[in-house]
């Protein structure tokens, strides 16, 4: 699977819904929660990463510093309400009826930069 090279063009794949790419073929679930976290310019300001009915975001482009390159919280997509969990689910943030409540609690739940 091709990984974007940089965090503008993995948006834009993501949204487009590149054949051949990660996040391609998951339209119905996932297309709602790219749409509403590129919304938010913080979120857009990150590498999207979509895996196994999630959303994560990274803080940089591939190749990835395998250190920290997982330590934020993510969105699971799906259907209503969506969930937003802390990096690898160790704990259920919160809940958002929309996706554009779900990206906005998942800015909430960032680390201040």
């Amino acid at each position: 699977m091709s990984e974007a090279p940089d965090i503008p063009t993995a948006w834009q794949w993501l949204l487009e819904r590149r054949p051949g790419t990660r996040g391609h073929y998951d339209t119905a679930s996932l297309l709602p929660i790219a749409e509403a976290a590129h919304a938010e310019p913080r979120l857009r300001a990150l590498y999207p990463f979509p895996t196994h009915g999630t959303l994560h975001f990274l803080r940089s482009a591939p190749p990835w510093d395998p250190s920290g390159r997982d330590d934020l919280p993510f969105i699971l997509a799906g259907a209503p309400p969506y969930r937003v969990y802390a990096s690898g689910y160790a704990e259920l943030l919160g809940e958002g009826a929309t996706p554009e409540e779900a990206a906005a609690l998942a800015v909430a739940n960032l680390p201040p930069e």
